[in-house]
């Protein structure tokens, strides 16, 4: 049986994050579970997404950033034919356009002008911060908000199905990569629209999703769990 003081010399724990939680809402409950303070992650999920986040336990935390900048690999859907202020489902639909001249080719030919390295721009509605401040604050409050385009690199960005207007893709990316502005900026390529409406992180680095527990699973084996 793993004691809190196990805890406190360091684990790594993948968890699988819900729906609806916040990357902190899972630090938060592991903390009470293992009973320590030290507990971070590495690399934020949107409340929407699912998928891996790495959870580090006292001195482990300090690989925190070394695990945060390792490749990612997701997989989601974009739906075509409107687009959202937040880039996502965190906001309602505008903007609706015609996708019905969409065909599997175009597709394909417009994935493959984003793979590689890019400048991307980040959503408005995000956590980075200008003055000390997320910029999201003041998006939500209407205050004009400038960003500037980062770099980033697209190692694969693959259309695994289509059903319009949703598609299914997979995309393998660097870190500070926003999926929500691939999503966006893929619908605007395509002339019709697009906004991200499901994502799910299924690899961190060498760390995979089959590896990960859910948190009733990890709540049922506690301090008993095995890295």
């Amino acid at each position: 049986m793993k004691t809190t003081q196990t805890f406190e010399e360091g684990k790594v724990i993948l968890i699988d994050k819900p729906l609806h939680w916040t990357s902190f809402d899972v630090v938060r409950k592991i903390r009470n579970l293992v009973k320590i303070k030290k507990v971070g992650h590495a690399g934020t999920l949107d409340p929407l997404a699912t998928g891996l986040l790495i959870i580090c336990t006292g001195k482990f935390t300090k690989k925190i950033n070394e695990y945060t900048s390792r490749e990612k690999e997701y997989t989601g859907t974009i739906t075509l034919g409107a687009t959202t202020p937040t880039f996502d489902l965190e906001s309602e639909p505008v903007e609706l356009k015609d996708y019905k001249f969409i065909t599997i080719d175009l597709l394909h030919q417009t994935a493959t002008q984003f793979i590689g390295d890019i400048l991307q721009m980040p959503p408005i509605h995000s956590a980075i911060k200008q003055q000390g401040k997320p910029v999201y604050l003041s998006a939500r409050k209407g205050i004009e908000v400038v960003m500037q385009p980062r770099p980033i690199t697209i190692k694969e960005f693959e259309i695994l199905k289509v059903e319009l207007p949703i598609i299914t893709f997979r995309v393998v990316c660097t870190t500070g990569t926003y999926i929500r502005s691939l999503a966006n900026d893929f619908g605007a390529a395509l002339g019709c629209g697009g906004y991200l409406s499901s994502l799910c992180r299924t690899r961190i680095g060498e760390f995979i999703i089959n590896d990960a527990m859910s948190i009733e699973e990890f709540e049922r084996k506690g301090i008993g769990y095995q890295v």
